[in-house]
């Protein structure tokens, strides 16, 4: 398997400030992330709410340096050097504009937007800085991920020829009254469904692990559980790559519990496949086969004993906002994704393909 990128000795510490407020997701893996990062000293909050104070205290101890209802006064205070936004989509690009303002690199949870137009604007203005503007797509980390696109770039495959992939989420969240008045059910507060907050994770993988980008879509959106939800909770997207490869994608909420995943590729010596979920922990998430092998023979790479998940990928960024790495993905990779997603939209709203521009 390939291995994790090597941690240099070379430590240097930033301070990061979390911006967020009610409702902001995965606080409960970014603190405790920030905590485990060693390069991210001193933290500062923001949060108009308030309701994330005790909980950044608990996670973070005496690193929480100082916690604020105001993101400017954060800002103009304590001038972090990197800032990690998770809020509502609606809600998100005025504050990562004013991060990006104040001189912050910054790690956006997605969407970070309910428009790609609202994120362009972001990208074009880091890049004007020369401020990294990055969306957590933490999965890009996995050791089972990096292997595949090592495959892929090695030529064990050999030229893509297709792709099928299917990211599936419980049903049940959306059968709760409380979840209906979150953000993630409400289009215009989040921008999308199922598609926006979980598929577009797979839709990543799909261009990373393959090195190709989708260029265009076509597809259908719909809520086919019933639920009194005006976003999606379910997506069939036929893709074309930039390679000339043709690929499926299905991204819905149907099981009671759990998550199903997988992604799949075949070329013209092999074929390999991911499959993180599978109703439970999967002792071999990824398998391989190539003809290019003296003795072609299926190949089962064991679940590698490191950290995946937000924890990894918090302490990827915020290295590369010290100066000390280089980032996950960029700008461009982050809204690619984005507009990647509202062209599914279109193309399901209009019942004609989208070219992803």
């Amino acid at each position: 398997m390939l291995p994790l990128p090597a941690a240099s000795a070379q430590t240097k510490r930033i301070k990061v400030g979390v911006v967020t407020g009610a409702d902001g997701a995965h606080l409960s893996a970014y603190f405790p992330a920030l905590a485990e990062t060693t390069e991210a000293s001193p933290v500062v909050l923001s949060d108009p709410s308030g309701e994330s104070f005790a909980a950044a205290r608990a996670a973070l101890g005496d690193k929480l340096a100082a916690t604020y209802k105001s993101l400017d006064e954060m800002l103009a205070k304590e001038k972090p050097e990197l800032a990690l936004v998770t809020m509502e989509a609606v809600h998100a690009p005025p504050a990562i504009d004013a991060a990006l303002e104040a001189g912050c690199h910054v790690l956006a949870e997605k969407p970070a937007c309910v428009r790609a137009e609202d994120f362009q604007k972001l990208v074009v203005k880091a890049k004007r800085k020369d401020r990294l503007l990055v969306l957590a797509l933490a999965n890009r980390l996995n050791p089972e991920v990096r292997t595949a696109r090592w495959l892929i770039e090695s030529g064990k495959i050999g030229k893509i020829y297709g792709m099928e992939v299917h990211l599936i989420a419980d049903q049940t969240r959306l059968t709760r009254p409380a979840y209906h008045e979150t953000w993630r059910a409400q289009k215009a507060r989040g921008g999308g469904g199922h598609l926006i907050w979980l598929g577009i994770h797979w839709l990543d993988l799909a261009m990373y692990i393959s090195g190709s980008r989708i260029t265009e879509v076509t597809g259908f959106t719909g809520v086919v559980g019933g639920q009194p939800l005006d976003t999606e909770d379910s997506a069939a997207i036929a893709m074309r790559f930039d390679n000339g490869t043709f690929g499926t994608m299905t991204s819905g909420y149907y099981l009671d519990r759990g998550y199903h995943s997988n992604l799949k590729i075949w070329g013209s010596k092999g074929w390999l496949e991911i499959q993180r979920f599978t109703g439970g922990a999967q002792s071999f998430p990824l398998e391989w086969y190539s003809t290019t092998e003296a003795n072609p023979q299926i190949h089962r790479v064991r679940r590698a004993d490191v950290p995946t998940g937000y924890t990894p990928f918090v302490q990827a960024v915020v290295r590369a906002g010290a100066g000390l790495a280089e980032a996950p993905l960029d700008s461009e990779d982050s809204l690619y994704v984005l507009k990647t997603v509202f062209a599914c939209y279109k193309a399901a709203e209009t019942g004609q393909r989208q070219a992803v521009v």
